[in-house]
């Protein structure tokens, strides 16, 4: 098996032309012609992730957000992407990520919370041409009032707790989402005729709605970590006899935490 092998699995799901311009998925330390004995799919690749590779004997790691996303002027074992990024070259580990790419197709990020959430009539928020875009709307099976979605969600997503805008005047019915930072996408839920928006990253000042449309911030990582195992099912059912595993850690690898 080569990290090609496993690279045309991915973009076959997750095309890497469809990312966004200021993304970096894809292959980011390594070679496609690398031979790979196993692979260990993660959310963020850490130190930690990089760790956990060797002690499984993977040499190839996916992730969703990419170790190396804007400009580096060092690389240096004091910085956390800097010390993820030498012990991944020292142990000849290739490291993939599927970022926006697996954002903007209806069966990775977004499409996954809508399914969480039990909708029906699933559609792309922000559709671009040939069928991929960012975020996903859709209608709930019966409408519920504010209090009881709020309840809802934070029982579909695991929340303890939930950043909320003020509860709409009227029931809920249409649900719209964006894994992830999914702030600038607002405007397309309303005129989507959605009552509520899902997505995390929300900026105070977008705390400011109509009476009628709500926004719940669930958090980065809750919003998104669910493509993790999207991306372990997708390889696993092409190779199903090789060494494929999703981190242990997989859980406890949110970095926002909550007193």
């Amino acid at each position: 098996m080569k990290v090609k092998d496993i690279v045309s699995v991915i973009e076959d799901f997750a095309p890497l032309s469809i990312q966004e311009s200021w993304d970096n998925s894809g292959l980011i330390i390594g070679s496609p012609e690398w031979e790979v004995h196993g692979v260990l799919l993660g959310f963020d690749c850490t130190a930690d992730l990089v760790d956990e590779a060797v002690k499984c004997g993977a040499d190839m790691i996916v992730t969703h957000h990419p170790l190396i996303f804007g400009g580096i002027k060092k690389i240096s074992p004091e910085d956390p992407v800097g010390l993820a990024i030498l012990k991944a070259a020292a142990a000849g580990i290739s490291v993939y990520a599927a970022h926006t790419t697996a954002d903007k197709v209806l069966a990775g990020v977004s499409g996954a919370m809508a399914r969480r959430l039990g909708l029906k009539d699933i559609q792309i928020l922000d559709e671009e041409p040939g069928g991929y875009g960012l975020g996903a709307v859709g209608n709930l099976p019966e409408p519920m009032g504010g209090v009881e979605f709020i309840e809802y969600v934070k029982s579909k997503f695991g929340l303890k707790v939930a950043r909320c805008s003020h509860i709409p005047e009227v029931p809920v019915e249409r649900v719209a989402m964006c894994g992830g930072a999914g702030g600038s996408l607002i405007e397309n839920a309303l005129r989507a005729g959605a009552q509520a928006y899902l997505c995390g990253d929300i900026s105070y000042h977008h705390f400011f709605t109509t009476k009628n449309f709500m926004v719940i911030d669930i958090g980065h990582f809750e919003g998104e970590v669910e493509i993790v195992e999207i991306l372990f099912s997708l390889l696993k059912k092409k190779f199903p006899n090789f060494a494929i595993y999703t981190s242990a850690r997989l859980e406890k690898s949110n970095p926002v935490y909550y007193y």
